[in-house]
Formats: structure tokens, C-alpha cells, sequence
């Protein structure tokens, strides 16, 4: 039956084929998507979403920078990147319960996605082992899918491995569970073969979380098992993996340049502090409506020419934190209302599983928007935006239950 959580399932197909290869796909089914839940629902009661409506209003914000940005065409870059913000909160409102055995489905399918892609990034490992393991050395890691964005590759497995680990009590049959479980395992091996840090952070904080959450849920000695599991799996990846080994001393090599005044802008972690002392001084100066989105990257440019000179251009980066691009392109005001769009789901926790696992995803993406400015990136947008909608919908099936409720009368 075509219904509207059907369908959706079928655009959360087609969304992921987008992620991985086409992006132009993630476009036309995140619309389709958004379209499906809100179709034969009358716009009147779009207003019932206070959450969208302050997401609409932070985009709004980057809009009217148009009148201030001399770079319209970086604008719209940026501008269209936001165009999920209006669309998807508020298809996910709309969009009913998924059934146990969707949950199932969508779960089963994202897992056979989410293996094809870490057997063809291990695949040029098997094949070039020595060249691979010497580019560890220098900070490139394995190809991806999506290709070259290994950090968004990562963080939407370990986002998966959330998923998975909360949609198990849904999952129907050995065989099902079977899968579901080996796949975790084999995901969360190549997350450390990988060893991008963002999605090995998240995994880490996640695996932190469950731990604690079951040792407070009478499930201690799970807890406990979880809990010194991880440092045992971080002592197994630096002995046998040499992806994660040359990973862990180049980091290391990294903090010791920073610590003897590296400026040179070669070192990731070190250039993103740079672009956060050179956001500082861009929102002393404008506090108010900032220097226009579309001039961000110019104003950085400059203030790395004052303050960093030795940084070459291709090395200079806008602010990698979301909170502070958002400043320096809207202005303060704005960065606030962006603040309490991000922070306002918070206010829906209970005491229960599905706040727990809501709030570990939510924790995972603030961590993102804190060292990188992912919101300003289609494939950055589409990975912390639709798992954290994912969560929050099965935290608030209600707000589904009353886009189809006939007391309500929303169809119209």
C-alpha cells in the first residue's frame, strides 16, 4: 500500500543513492520526500511546528544578508544549502509513525548500503596496502563514498550505528538480528581502519553514552562490558591497524607543531583554531547583522592575511564552527536564534529510551557544529539533519499522529 510512510521509505532510498554517488539525487528525493508527508496538509496548519518556524527564521536571517553581501553569487551558495531547513522539520511532523517492520526495512537497507561502501573504500586498502598506510602518514586517508568527503562518510556511519543499535528491539527474527549485529561489527572495524576522526569521536561518545545508559537501567554488567570495551577496541586498533596507528602519531605530530608555533596552515586541527581567533575579530566588528554570507570567505581571507600570512590561500577556511560562521555572516542576533532553534528539542526529553537515543544524536551533531561548520555544505546538511530528524520523530510520534488525526482537522 501507497501510503505516505511508504513512500517516504522509497525517498529515504532514493536519498542515500544520492548521498553516496549523484548528489543531484539527494536533492530531488529530500523534495520528494518533503512533498510526500506534506501533500493534502492545508499550509494553515504548518504554523503548529514551532520548531520549523524558528528554523524558517534563522534562514530567513541568511537571506536578508543578501542586502549587505557584495558576493551574491557565494549568497546563494550558501543560501541553498538552508533550503533542507524548510522542508524536512516539517515533512518529518507530518509524516506518520513508521510501522516495527518499516523500522526493520529502512534499517536492513541503509545497512547493505552502508557495507557496499566500506567494502569499496577497503578494497583500495587490499589492493595498495603500502601506499594507503604511507598516506596515513601525511593526513590522506582511503577514497569514500560519498567521494572526497571522507569526514561526512564517517559521521553518517557512526550516526547509522546509533540508529541500528535503537531500532534492534524492532528488529523481527534471528536472521534479522544476525545481520543487523555483524553488520555493527564490520562497520564499526572500518570506522577505525578509516580512522577519520569525526566519525570515531562520535562512535566513541555514543559507545560512552550507552554505556552510562545502561548501567542507570538495571542492565549494569552491560554496562560495565560496554563501557571497558572501549578503551580495549582503542588498544586493539592502535596495535593491529595501521591506518589508526599512522592516524594517532600524526595527531600527535600535529599538537606538537602547534605547540612550537606552527603557522604554515599544513595542519588541519591547527588552522582550525586560526579560523576561530579570525572569526573573533570579525564579530567584534560587526556584532550586529555581520559581514553578509556571501562575503565570509573574503573577510576570513583577510583576516588571514593580517593575522596568519604564512597560511596559503587554499589553506585559509571560513570558521569551522557553525555558531561562529553563523555570527560572522548574520551577526550575533542571528547566531542566538540559531542557538535556540538548535538547543529547543531538548524541552521534549523524558525519561525514556527514546529521549536517550534522541539526545545522543543530538550531542553527536552539536559536537560536529562545534569544530566544523557542516550546515554549510549540501552533504553536511543532509547527514546531521536527516538522522536527527529520524530520532526526533520516533521521539514525538505524536506530532505525526496529529497531521493525520481527523479531531484535529488538518487535511484540507
Amino acid at each position: 500500500m501507497l501510503d505516505k510512510s511508504n513512500i517516504a521509505i522509497f525517498c529515504i532510498f532514493g536519498i542515500m543513492i544520492g548521498f553516496f554517488f549523484p548528489p543531484a539525487l539527494l536533492s530531488i528525493f529530500t523534495f520528494l520526500f518533503g512533498v510526500n508527508a506534506i501533500r493534502d496538509v492545508n499550509p494553515r496548519n504548518w504554523f503548529r511546528d514551532k520548531w520549523w518556524l524558528l528554523g524558517v527564521a534563522w534562514v530567513a536571517i541568511y537571506a536578508l544578508t543578501y542586502f549587505w553581501s557584495e558576493d551574491k553569487g557565494n549568497w546563494e551558495t550558501r543560501l541553498q544549502t538552508k533550503l533542507a531547513f524548510l522542508l524536512l522539520p516539517l515533512a518529518f511532523y507530518f509524516l506518520p509513525p513508521f510501522s516495527a517492520r518499516q523500522k526493520q526495512f529502512i534499517t536492513v537497507l541503509l545497512a547493505i548500503m552502508f557495507l557496499g561502501a566500506a567494502f569499496y573504500s577497503v578494497s583500495f586498502l587490499i589492493r595498495e596496502q603500502a601506499y594507503y598506510i604511507h598516506e596515513y602518514r601525511v593526513s590522506n586517508v582511503l577514497p569514500t563514498l560519498p567521494r572526497r568527503d571522507h569526514i561526512r562518510a564517517s559521521l553518517a556511519m557512526s550516526l547509522f550505528i546509533v540508529w541500528s543499535v535503537y531500532a534492534w528491539p524492532f528488529l523481527q527474527g534471528r536472521p534479522v538480528k544476525w545481520f543487523i549485529g555483524v553488520s555493527i561489527a564490520i562497520l564499526v572495524t572500518y570506522l577505525h581502519i578509516l580512522a577519520v576522526k569525526s566519525g570515531l569521536v562520535s562512535l566513541y561518545v555514543f559507545v560512552i553514552g550507552l554505556g552510562f545508559y545502561m548501567l542507570f537501567s538495571k542492565k549494569s554488567i552491560i554496562g560495565v562490558i560496554i563501557i571497558i570495551a572501549l578503551p580495549v577496541t582503542f588498544f586493539l586498533a592502535n596495535t593491529f591497524v595501521p591506518t589508526f596507528r599512522e592516524r594517532i602519531n600524526y595527531i600527535e605530530y600535529t599538537v606538537f607543531m602547534l605547540k612550537h608555533g606552527d603557522q604554515s596552515g599544513r595542519f588541519g586541527d591547527n588552522n582550525r583554531l586560526y579560523s576561530y581567533i579570525i572569526a573573533f575579530d570579525l564579530i567584534k566588528q560587526y556584532p550586529m547583522v555581520g559581514v553578509g554570507t556571501g562575503d565570509i570567505q573574503s573577510n576570513m581571507d583577510r583576516g588571514y592575511a593580517r593575522r596568519y600570512p604564512e597560511v596559503p590561500p587554499a589553506a585559509r577556511l571560513i570558521p569551522h564552527n557553525q555558531f561562529l560562521t553563523v555570527a560572522v555572516g548574520c551577526g550575533v542576533p542571528a547566531m542566538l536564534v540559531f542557538v535556540i532553534w538548535f538547543f529547543m528539542p531538548l524541552a521534549s526529553l523524558k525519561r525514556n529510551r527514546q529521549s536517550f537515543y534522541f539526545f545522543m544524536v543530538w550531542l553527536i551533531v552539536f559536537l560536529q557544529l562545534m569544530i566544523e561548520p557542516v550546515f554549510e555544505v549540501q552533504i553536511g546538511v543532509f547527514v546531521l539533519l536527516f538522522f536527527l530528524l529520524m530520532q526526533y520523530h520516533e521521539l514525538s510520534p505524536s506530532f505525526a499522529e496529529k497531521a493525520t488525526a481527523g479531531e484535529d482537522k488538518l487535511i484540507g
